[in-house]
């Protein structure tokens, strides 16, 4: 390319794009396990994570798992009349909310659900 030549962006990236893929594989091969110049073994679907050597699922079932743990421990602090009343309190709430929905939609959509025009015909 002549000097006085503006430089393609996309290749600038291409180029760039290339180097970081070897620099992760560099890193990849430092780190363990595949030799340099082959690629990273990737899991089919792209994204997800490998089993765990124990067979159960990985990451976000621990954390949903101790997330219900701690929910239970404190609903278990809790006296029955308090749960009693907030789960009322919940009921409340949702009732509220379907209660503003139904009145959105019927805004949004002025014809529904309203009775027809009726005309009377005179019969000669």
């Amino acid at each position: 390319m002549a000097p006085d030549e503006p430089a393609d962006p996309l290749s600038d990236l291409r180029e760039r794009l290339r180097e970081t893929q070897a620099a992760a594989e560099e890193a990849a091969a430092r780190l363990g396990d595949e030799p340099p110049g082959v690629p990273p073994r990737v899991p089919p679907q792209g994204w997800a994570t490998p089993p765990r050597a124990d067979g159960g699922a990985a990451g976000a079932n621990d954390d949903l798992a101790a997330l219900v743990a701690l929910v239970q421990a404190l609903r278990d602090l809790v006296p029955p009349e308090l749960q009693q009343q907030v789960t009322e309190l919940i009921r409340q709430v949702l009732v509220l909310l379907r209660a503003l929905l139904d009145r959105w939609i019927e805004r949004l959509e002025p014809g529904r659900g309203a009775e027809p025009a009726v005309e009377d015909i005179p019969i000669a």
